[in-house]
């Protein structure tokens, strides 16, 4: 089995992964807070 040593593997694709699902969770979170907003401005 090979040894295994710290900081050598290459994660540039989780980055990337973890990058689009923070900017997808926030833009969710944008668009629902703002739902809520104009829920409560119509009285709904």
């Amino acid at each position: 089995m090979a040894d295994h040593k710290i900081g050598e593997m290459d994660i540039t694709v989780q980055e990337k992964t973890f990058d689009g699902f923070i900017k997808m969770v926030t833009r969710g979170t944008i668009v629902i807070i703002a739902l809520l907003i104009l829920l409560a401005l119509i009285g709904a």
